[in-house]
């Protein structure tokens, strides 16, 4: 089976025929690469922009960015039909993460010979970061960030597990990249065992696939399973991979540009700030582990792929709260909780902070059920904020039906309970209020109709469903 090498290109194409590409010439990749696609986010069905001819740079040195920002395009890069309606993408998704990760182990990534990302390679002296756009994407940034839309590829010290990370890289010379990893995740787990034992680590960076290798190194994948296996679970065919020359590490075969190289023990340098997910710097420069690129393997006319947090939505905010939408569903049925009809995990929380669910109310405390459950899931208890529960009337990724049905269906005293010492986070903004940091307060808000008064509430003064869409049939010309 020859795999697929997970090319950007063809991904490319396929958004092409779709009509969400918009092309760039011009732009500076001081500040404005940043400005131009977080104004391009804020639009209702916002386009991939690809940029070239960049200030600086030859022409066919290119950067793409909101490349998750539809849901015709995050369809496509998770293998569904073209789904342009974001609630149906989440309805197809429910119980897909379950049936990747079952899947996954037999999908072994396969090894090709070769592909095009060795087209072009830049070894010793010619090792230069800075050939490619790396863009200063907001003012108050610490650097220049090559690596945002990126995969960071590293092997266990002690077995064969290869790990596919997201981890953020910021550019301090030609030849050196920031490694900016949180100490739970699996790429920091594998990098303490180098250290402990005093040798140089390995690592690859792919700043450049198609987009569902950087979506996939960047979501929640159990301990020991390759990201690679996943990927192929979702693909129904095994990633086709090389072996890097100098690291050995294995990266997709039609990556767009590889960094290869060491962290080398001790080596650190100051990193950040950087935007986080919720739209805040909430870390400032610490020091992180240092990439010494040792090799550069790059395609013809070859593509960085951008992804850079910023106050939401940003760039990759939609595809994080399209797919925890759907396991939000999954966790609270998992959990006892009937008749759920949705979930949406709003991406003003970084589709983690503020989590939504309607349901089809059946017996009192229904409704205070699935809130607690929403809150303290395995899917959601991660600095959860807010955890809203709203009848089946009302859409739960409508933030304007949402915040109606709080201001009118509930009663502060009665609808609100308070989780106190809940699970938080060193990157929450609020942590610098918090005594003890790593926990924040909780709020379940049950807005809901009183389930005791269902039958005497008042109606909504609003056209029936049925008339609603008969009329945006018969008048869609002004609709």
């Amino acid at each position: 089976m020859a795999g697929n090498p997970l090319d950007l290109r063809i991904w490319l194409d396929k958004v092409r025929d779709l009509g969400e590409l918009t092309e760039v010439n011009g732009a500076d990749w001081n500040l404005e690469l940043g400005a131009i696609s977080e104004l391009n986010v804020k639009k209702a069905v916002p386009p991939a922009l690809l940029f070239d001819d960049i200030t600086g740079h030859a022409k066919g040195f290119r950067v793409l960015t909101c490349s998750t920002s539809s849901p015709a395009r995050l369809s496509t890069i998770l293998r569904l039909e073209v789904e342009r309606s974001q609630l149906k993408l989440v309805q197809a998704l429910r119980g897909k993460p379950n049936q990747w990760q079952s899947g996954a182990p037999a999908y072994d990534p396969v090894f090709a010979d070769g592909g095009p990302v060795f087209e072009n390679t830049l070894a010793g002296d010619a090792v230069d970061v800075y050939r490619f756009p790396c863009p200063l994407w907001h003012e108050k940034d610490g650097g220049r960030y090559l690596g945002t839309g990126c995969m960071v590829v590293t092997k266990d010290f002690d077995s064969d597990w290869i790990n596919v990370g997201c981890y953020r890289n910021m550019t301090h010379d030609r030849n050196h990249v920031g490694l900016n990893m949180i100490p739970a995740k699996h790429g920091a787990i594998q990098f303490s065992k180098y250290r402990k034992a005093g040798k140089p680590f390995p690592v690859a960076i792919v700043l450049g696939c198609d987009p569902l290798g950087y979506w996939i190194s960047g979501i929640e994948i159990p301990f020991g399973i390759s990201e690679y296996n996943y990927m192929g679970s979702i693909m129904k065919e095994p990633v086709a991979v090389v072996r890097g020359p100098v690291t050995g590490l294995p990266f997709p075969a039609a990556s767009e540009i590889v960094l290869e190289g060491w962290v080398h023990p001790g080596e650190e340098r100051l990193e950040g700030p950087f935007g986080e997910f919720h739209g805040y710097y909430s870390s400032e420069s610490e020091p992180t582990p240092v990439v010494t690129v040792e090799r550069i393997h790059y395609r013809n006319d070859p593509i960085v792929l951008g992804s850079p947090p910023a106050k939401p939505p940003h760039d990759f905010s939609y595809a994080k709260a399209v797919v925890r939408s759907a396991m939000l569903v999954d966790a609270l049925q998992a959990g006892g909780v009937p008749d759920v009809v949705a979930a949406w995990a709003h991406e003003i929380g970084g589709a983690r902070m503020f989590n939504v669910a309607s349901i089809k109310q059946r017996y009192s405390g229904h409704a205070r059920q699935a809130g607690h459950v929403l809150s303290q899931c395995g899917v959601g208890y991660y600095l959860s904020r807010y955890a809203i529960v709203v009848d089946d009337d009302i859409d739960p990724s409508n933030l304007q039906e949402v915040m109606w049905a709080v201001a009118t269906r509930t009663d502060p005293e009665l609808d609100i309970d308070i989780i106190k010492r809940g699970t938080g986070s060193k990157a929450d903004p609020m942590s610098v209020a918090y005594r003890q940091k790593g926990f924040c307060s909780k709020a379940v808000i049950d807005a809901c109709r009183p389930f005791d008064h269902l039958e005497d509430f008042p109606p909504v003064a609003e056209a029936s469903r049925e008339l609603q869409e008969k009329t945006r049939a018969k008048w869609r010309h002004i609709l």
